[in-house]
Formats: C-alpha cells, structure tokens, sequence
C-alpha cells in the first residue's frame, strides 16, 4: 500500500509519502486561491500514480472560508418567533464594561431569517404543527431568495427530527441557485440547495449553538464539497480520506455534508503526528506547538488529544467535538513592523505564501519572523528546506534595518542595526507563544513542568528551547520530520467517527441498561457511517463516555461510562480536581458520546532511523561552523541524518534535516533516539 499525507498550510503543502517501509517527505507552496492545486503539483513532483494510491489530507479550505466571510448565500430557518435567534446569542460583550460597544454584525442578514411551523417542547409535545402550507411558504421562500444553501434549525430537533427531515425533502424541489445538492446535511439527493439540518449536524441542546454550527455547515458545504470533487476529479482512482477537528479520518464522499467538521482538519492531524511519534519514544504527557508559516496552534496531549465542544472561530461558537486547542497568529511568515506609538508588534497579518518573507526572494519587502531568525543566524541561507531553496540575507537585512529604523533604534552598523530588530522580532514572538501555552496549561490546571514540550512545524524548532525556559521546562521533544509532522499525522490518524447526541436528565433516574442501550443505537449510527466509507469494521474500537454535569450548571465534564454509580463518583473527584469544590447536588446526564475507530493507515511505530554512512557521527559528519548572534564563537551546524543514535549534541548548535531547523540553545543538550527524534534536556 501506498500511503500519502497532506497537510495544506497558508505558506507551504506538506507531503509525506509512506511506501515499503521507507518515509520520503516533500513541500510545495500553497496556492490560497486554489489549495488544491498545489496538491496535485506536488504529487506529481513526487512521480505518483494516484490510482490505488490512498490519501489522507488535512484541509483548510472550511476554517479560510469561515475567517474570511466566504461562502455560499445561505438561509436560516427556525421556528416562529426565533429568526433572531443567531443575532441575540447568548447576550456576551466583548467588551465587558464598554458603554458604548460598536454594534456586531449579524451572521445572517434579517432577509436570510425564516420562520416556519413544526415547534416541539422539550419533552417532545408538538407545540405547532408543521403544515403543508408552511412547506409551500418555505420553498417559496428559498427560491425567491435565491439561497444556494439553507440551514434547518428547529428547536429541540435532537428529540424528534421529523419536521427537520420534511423540509429536507421538499426543499429537494426548489431549483437551486447554483446547481446545489439537497438532503439531509447535504446528502446529494436532488437539484436543490444544500441542506444542513441541526438534528444532523449538532442533535444537542442549546439552540443557539446548535444553529451556528448548522448554519456555518451550510454555509461552507458547498465550497468544501467543491473542492473536495476537484481534488478527487485530479486524483482519480486513489482513495480520498480528510481528518476531522476531533482526529478521526473520513472519507472524501461523505465530509463535505460535515464541513463543520473540517475547522480544525490540520491541527487536529498535528497532534495525532505528535503522539505517534512521543508514544514511540516513551512520552505519554505532551504541550505541543506547531508553528507553521501563518499561525502556531498549542495544545495538551495524554493518552489522546483533549477534545472540547467550547471551540471558536472568527469569535462564533463551534460546539462540534473538536481538538482542545489555542491559535494566535504567529509565525514564521508574521509580520513585525513599528505601531503608531512607536513600539514593536509582531503578527497577526502574515506574508502568507505569495510573496512571504523578504529572504524567500518573491517579493516580499517587510520584515517576519523567518528574516529574524535569518539574520540572528539561526537559518543558513543554502540549508533551508534541505538546500532546495536558497534564502536572501542582503533582502532580509533590508527589512529588518527599516524595520529598526522605524523604532528609533541606532547601531554602529548597518549589520548591528538589522540584528537588534531581529532580537526584538524573536523576544515578542516567543512571549506570544508563552503565552499561548500558558493559556493551555497553567490556565487548565495543568503543571507545565510534568510534560514535555514537542514542537514541530517548519518554524517550531528555532523556538523550542526558548519556550521551555519560559514556561519551566526541562525537556523537549524535536520530532523526525517534523516540519511535516501534521502531513504525518494525518495517516496516524485513525478512519473513525465520534457521534454526540443529547439525553438530558437525572443520572439517577436512568438505569444501567437504559444507558448501554442508548449508546449501543448511538453506535450503530456510526458503524452504518463506517461502512459507507468502505471502511473494514471488523477491527473496530469503540469508547463510551458521558458528559455529567450538576443540576443547575451550564458546563459539563466528559467522563468514560462506567455504569452510573461508578461514573458518578468519578464525575465528582474530577469536579473537585478541576474546580476545587464538590457540591452536594444531584448528578444530571447532559450528552451521549461514542468514539469508533480502526487502527490507523500507518504501521504502529515510524521507521527506525538507519545509522550514519560509514560509521560517520556528529562532528566527523559536518565538521562546519557558522556565526549565530549572541554567540562567542561560531556554533556547529550538524545534519540530523548524520547524528549517531544515543549521541549527545551541546548547544550552542544548528541541527538541520531536509524541511527544518532546530537552534539547540546554549545549556541544552540533544540526543537522537532510534526512530531520529530530537529528545532536548537542559543542562
């Protein structure tokens, strides 16, 4: 089998090819405008047939659409009386104590809001009927507004999803604006629009949540959709898999009615990378951070990846599961410049791909991260991406020198004045990232100092040892390959789906067998789901959980189901774990959940590394020195490939494989372990 992973970022497309035993990785700038295009230039840089050949991708094509207000025309219906449902939400400021708050779009314009019949009650009581002349009225409605999608929002669909499904059908018969698919949450079975029904998408409580999600589902589908068939149009043959913000791999087919599903496809491929490569080297407690060329993304790994139904994007909920993580917008390809008071500011905006940093040579004239780190020495201009890509000095220094000017700074040189811009870059930058990984950790309840910190991304090794001092960490993790170990992670991830349904009452009043019934016909669901991927169920894996919170609270805690006695005593140690505090209040069952699974695509382990030609090892491989600032003689500069395993390496050094490099701080020292990940102590 013939086993490739893509992960698209906003700067460059990672390839990792897994063939006979032999790992061969590849990179390609991204092309925004049509991601899938760099796809397919880069499958054919790398000679692959795509018949039988299988592909597991992480997309951004959802998460860029929602960022930037992309998407197609999409109505919003709900019940009588709640068409400003997705306008009120919860009644949150942003600004707490602003008197005067600007006033915040509405996600849907009033005129996209309709109402129908069809309203239940909690308990399931048809409140309203839902009549034919209200399907009339709908379909009359879509049409004469010319929506090429439509969310399906009614309350309390998660009890009985009957009206939800009538309008899917009747909607099948309305032509759609632009050839668009109808069916539940956009299953291909007619002319019309593309529909996304919350019983689908989201069956929980909270309507407000739920119809966000229903709606952004609707409002990406079709351009999720339309990407995925231009990509499996350029690939024909080969076998079409997309990761999931909760880590599970889909099929092709069916991710486009999930589209949601797909905000965090390249992240969550990330962190499943992280694991199988420190669950090889025997680390099982994890802060990870990838930074990549736009964003870097933090999270805390156990024995799997925390999931949360808290997620945000663009300030909107995203109450799907997803990876419990944090991005801010830094990285190798973000832009410092002097604000209007003068001072330093790093990020968000990025250079992106086209033209990116001054030192990538395409254009670019303001100053990143990437040209810091140029400058400081800590990139080598004819060692970036394994020499494939020679980096400019000359242009990086200009940026960086009117960069500092711009500040106010002065120097003796021209050379000095570009390096103190370059230290101030990397200084802000790194605090951004502390930062980050404070957020995950310390405010989690989570003691940095028991984890290890595992960069990866094309930038993250030049900034792991800062952030371990930072944080009070004394070891790191340097994964092999890892300036594509999300591209990795996505064939660690395994083919799987994570099914959540509301059941909402008193733990006590539910007994065992109700409960194991109920996530038996939840789990049936997904096998059905499994089948249709042509997924082989015969090796499934299935985990139950509960989300248990006490009567009268809003926020709920996921525990494995262990029958309701052991559970519940469970639910209360870890309330008093996370919050301190027990309360001696009833225990209520919010969610259902059910995670099934196969084994992943990848063999259990990554391939051991194979030792340095001739014998050849550390200084003996590469006996060359260069200038890094700060520094009081020229450091090191040694090939990864080339380190004997169980070697040790002192910093001051340069560690550099073929997509990244690693800056081995001075009081740190590194050591190659059989499967070539960088395993970093301080001294």
């Amino acid at each position: 089998m013939t086993l490739l992973g893509i992960d698209t970022g906003g700067t460059f497309t990672d390839f990792v090819l897994w063939r006979d035993g032999v790992l061969r990785v590849h990179k390609v700038p991204s092309t925004p405008s049509a991601p899938e295009q760099a796809i397919l230039h880069g499958v054919r840089e790398l000679g692959l047939d795509p018949a039988g050949l299988v592909v597991v991708h992480g997309s951004t094509v959802a998460t860029n659409a929602v960022l930037e207000g992309k998407g197609a025309r999409t109505a919003f219906v709900t019940n009588r009386g709640f068409a400003d449902l997705l306008t009120i939400g919860r009644q949150a400021r942003r600004e707490l104590y602003d008197l005067q708050p600007q006033p915040v779009p509405a996600p849907v314009p009033p005129e996209l809001c309709l109402e129908t019949g069809g309203r239940m009650a909690a308990d399931g009581e048809v409140l309203e009927p839902f009549s034919d002349a209200d399907l009339a009225a709908l379909r009359e409605s879509v049409r004469r507004l010319g929506a090429e999608s439509v969310a399906v929002s009614l309350l309390f669909s998660y009890v009985d999803d009957g009206a939800e499904r009538r309008i899917a059908e009747a909607l099948a018969e309305v032509p759609a604006a632009t050839g668009g698919r109808a069916g539940e949450s956009g299953d291909a079975t007619g002319a019309g629009p593309f529909v996304s029904l919350s019983s689908r998408v989201l069956p929980l409580i909270g309507e407000y949540e739920r119809g966000i999600a229903t709606w952004l589902n609707a409002r990406v589908g079709p351009v999720v959709s339309g990407y995925l068939g231009r990509l499996r149009a350029g690939l024909p043959g080969a076998k079409l898999s997309v990761v999931s913000s909760s880590g599970e791999s889909v099929a092709a087919e069916q991710a486009g009615a999930q589209a949601v599903r797909l905000l965090l496809s390249g992240p969550a491929g990330g962190l499943a990378g992280a694991r199988y490569v420190a669950r090889a080297s025997g680390i099982d407690r994890l802060l990870t951070f990838d930074m990549g060329g736009t964003s870097t993304d933090v999270a805390f790994v156990g024995e799997v990846p925390r999931l949360t139904l808290e997620g945000r994007i663009a300030g909107l909920p995203v109450a799907v599961p997803m990876v419990d993580m944090h991005s801010i917008g830094a990285g190798g390809g973000s832009i410092a410049r002097a604000d209007a008071g003068g001072a330093l500011q790093v990020g968000p905006t990025s250079a992106g791909a086209e033209p990116g940093p001054a030192c990538y040579g395409r254009g670019g004239r303001l100053p990143t991260v990437t040209d810091a780190n140029l400058i400081l020495g800590r990139l080598r201009v004819d060692d970036f991406l394994g020499g494939r890509m020679q980096l400019d000095a000359r242009a990086a220094r200009a940026a960086l020198a009117a960069l500092a000017r711009d500040l106010g700074l002065t120097a003796a040189s021209p050379r000095a004045l570009a390096e103190a811009a370059a230290r101030g870059v990397v200084d802000i930058v790194n605090e951004h990232m502390a930062q980050a990984l404070r957020v995950i950790s310390v405010q989690r309840g989570i003691d940095p100092g028991g984890a290890v910190l595992c960069s990866f991304g094309g930038a993250g090794g030049l900034h792991v040892c800062a952030l371990a001092e930072a944080l009070g960490m004394d070891r790191a993790l340097v994964p092999e390959r890892a300036g594509v170990l999300s591209a990795l992670g996505m064939l660690a991830a395994p083919p799987g789906r994570l099914l959540t349904r509301a059941w909402l009452g008193p733990l006590g009043a539910r007994t065992d067998a109700e409960v194991a019934a109920a996530l038996s016909a939840l789990a049936a669901e997904g096998v059905d789901a499994l089948r249709a991927d042509g997924v082989d169920v015969g090796e499934l894996l299935r985990e139950d959980s509960v989300d248990l919170r006490y009567a009268g609270q809003s926020h709920t805690l996921n525990l494995p189901w262990r029958g309701a006695a052991e559970t519940a005593a469970a639910f209360r140690e870890q309330h008093l774990a996370r919050y301190g505090h027990a309360l001696e209040l009833a225990v209520e069952l919010v969610n259902l959940r059910v995670r099934l699974s196969v084994p992943a695509r990848a063999p259990a382990r990554p391939p051991e590394v194979e030792p340095p030609p001739d014998g050849r090892a550390r200084g003996a491989t590469r006996p060359l020195r260069t200038r890094v600032v700060d520094c009081d003689a020229p450091v090191p500069v040694f090939r990864r490939s080339m380190l004997a395993v169980g070697g040790d390496v002192a910093g001051p050094a340069l560690i550099v494989d073929e997509v990244a490099t690693t800056w081995l701080a001075p009081g740190w020292r590194g050591r190659r372990d059989r499967f070539g990940n960088l395993l970093l102590e301080r001294d």
